[in-house]
């Protein structure tokens, strides 16, 4: 028997805007520690970096301190 084809349905991915800007400075040693961690690991976007870094960091703590019920 031959195999039947299915088709998939393409879903319209929602593009999402980047409209918040918010600014960071770092010190001489900081600025250091993150150069070096980018080198090492051949980081090239530092932006897409650092919102990686911060989103799963805030989704981590939100996921320790969900409510539990005992």
């Amino acid at each position: 028997m031959a195999k039947k084809k299915t088709k998939t349905e393409s879903v319209p991915v929602k593009k999402t805007v980047r409209t918040h800007r918010q600014t960071l400075t770092f010190n001489d040693m900081e600025m250091e520690a993150i150069t070096n961690f980018c080198c090492r690991y051949k980081i090239t976007k530092k932006t897409k970096f650092f919102r990686e870094a911060i989103i799963s960091t805030i989704l981590q703590k939100i996921e320790e301190d969900h409510p539990t019920l005992f």
